[in-house]
């Protein structure tokens, strides 16, 4: 269709043309500017802003108890306790009623600061313009007027209700973070000094789960042993274990160099801990010729024949060894625990 063909009225309209002139129609992005400031209730009525200043402190108090539940119920409910909650069915009481408190002291604090902000803070909007990055110091000086400003409009010095709420709640929220530190566990106390070995107590294969005999024990040899009555589906099982583990080795007693090792031997039989001192690997590999003991993740090599001492790696100290002797039934027994704590060095090691 040509433009003849077109009517008139859809033809594009040129600008200075007596149809649809744009001369003097502005910038058709201009500032609209800011609407009318409409005044809220509580700007007007001393009434209403006291009872959004009641309801912003009744928020932050019951924050407060939340934070007080939250405490009391990590207190109160044991972790295996499970109870029926509609909808969620069956869930750890603990569980829930830590997220439940602990969520209702984070949302109130949330919801009493905007209640605050929203009702009582000042709502002017301001217009501002736009500055260069690096602040001069008549910006600052506006900056700090600002602030004063803001500080002077929330009312903070004025409502000592909400102000003093407020931070009440604020400092026992951090409470629930310090609660949770008991979580980290128990002070270890004296319980790495002890294992479960005492005198009477015999020496189990672990591979056959039967008593060891001094016959059983060959020139050369590596067994590992554990103490009688720790079973392997006990709940304490590993923690135990990884304090009481042995490794028993008969030496010719004329091989043995150090006094004490022979003297708590049995027939050269000696039993050594198998927790390396370095960082707590168990040690499995054993050198016949050379006595030696190697522990596989950082290479720590203990002496046998010499009292177990350190003679290459990072471990930091001999392995403790296990005085043992054979009881009426011929079995051999430990005739005490470790004089010294297994494993690694520790904090509380004397």
């Amino acid at each position: 269709m040509s433009s003849q063909q077109i009517p008139e009225e859809n033809l594009p309209v040129e600008q200075g043309t007596a149809h649809g002139a744009v001369e003097g129609a502005g910038d058709p992005f201009a500032d609209p500017g800011l609407p009318a400031h409409k005044p809220r209730i509580q700007d007007i009525d001393e009434r209403a802003a006291n009872r959004s200043e009641r309801a912003v402190a009744f928020m932050f108090t019951l924050s407060m108890l939340a934070t007080v539940g939250f405490i009391a119920a990590y207190v109160i409910f044991p972790v295996d306790k499970i109870v029926y909650i509609w909808p969620f069915g069956h869930v750890s009481a603990l569980n829930f009623s830590l997220g439940l408190t602990l969520g209702l002291a984070l949302f109130l604090i949330g919801a009493g600061a905007v209640h605050w902000a929203r009702t009582l803070m000042s709502d002017v909007e301001v217009a501002d313009d736009r500055h260069p990055i690096e602040a001069a110091p008549e910006v600052k000086a506006k900056v700090m007027a600002d602030f004063a400003d803001g500080a002077r409009e929330s009312a903070l010095g004025r409502r000592k209700l909400i102000r003093n709420t407020m931070f009440g709640a604020l400092a026992l929220v951090p409470l629930s973070g310090v609660v949770l530190l008991r979580d980290l566990g128990p002070l270890p106390e004296k319980k790495l000094r002890k294992t479960l070995w005492a005198k009477g107590k015999q020496l189990v294969n672990m591979n056959t789960m039967e008593p060891l005999r001094p016959e059983d024990v060959v020139v050369g040899s590596l067994t590992f042993a554990m103490p009688e009555g720790l079973e392997e589906d006990a709940h304490d099982f590993q923690s135990q274990i990884a304090k009481a583990a042995l490794m028993i080795i008969r030496i010719e007693p004329d091989n043995i160099k150090d006094k004490r090792e022979r003297e708590w031997a049995h027939e050269g039989i000696v039993a050594f801990s198998k927790i390396c001192t370095h960082v707590g690997c168990p040690i499995s590999l054993y050198e016949q010729q050379t006595h030696h003991v190697l522990c596989p993740c950082h290479q720590s090599t203990f002496d046998l024949s010499d009292g177990a001492r350190v003679i290459f790696g990072p471990a930091g100290h001999a392995l403790p060894q296990l005085r043992i002797g054979v009881n009426s039934e011929g079995n051999l027994e430990a005739l005490g625990d470790f004089e010294e704590p297994v494993g690694p060095a520790f904090w509380e090691r004397g």
